[in-house]
């Protein structure tokens, strides 16, 4: 899975947005102005950042050597995932979902309402 691959994805989800806060070589993927996916753009190794829950984070820290604690995140909550083909595409897919869901529950119920996530 590429970059590229990612961005799609998370685009894919209702009234997810791309945004460049920190500039051009990092994509910032948001829902209700709330962050769930970074995905650095510049050239190097690939991967992207996600949301977990905690318990699940540590799961998946020790289920793939590619999964680590969230690279200049919150380490309890976010996950860095190598996009080196180790993590299965489906896994990556179901783990940018979840980070969408993880968000989109935290947004505020009028934002859910605006944003016709409910």
């Amino acid at each position: 899975m590429t970059p590229d691959d990612v961005l799609a994805i998370c685009l894919g989800l209702p009234a997810a947005e791309e945004t460049y806060p920190f500039g051009e070589d990092v994509a910032v993927m948001k829902v209700g102005g709330k962050m769930f996916a970074l995905v650095p753009l510049a050239d190097g190794p690939s991967s992207v950042n996600l949301k977990c829950e905690p318990g699940r984070a540590l799961e998946l820290r020790e289920a793939y050597a590619a999964i680590r604690p969230g690279y200049h995140q919150n380490k309890r909550h976010w996950n860095t995932v190598d996009l080196d083909g180790s993590v299965e595409d489906d896994v990556v897919r179901g783990l940018i979902r979840e980070s969408y869901d993880l968000v989109v529950a935290g947004l505020r119920h009028a934002v859910r309402a605006q944003l016709e996530l409910e």
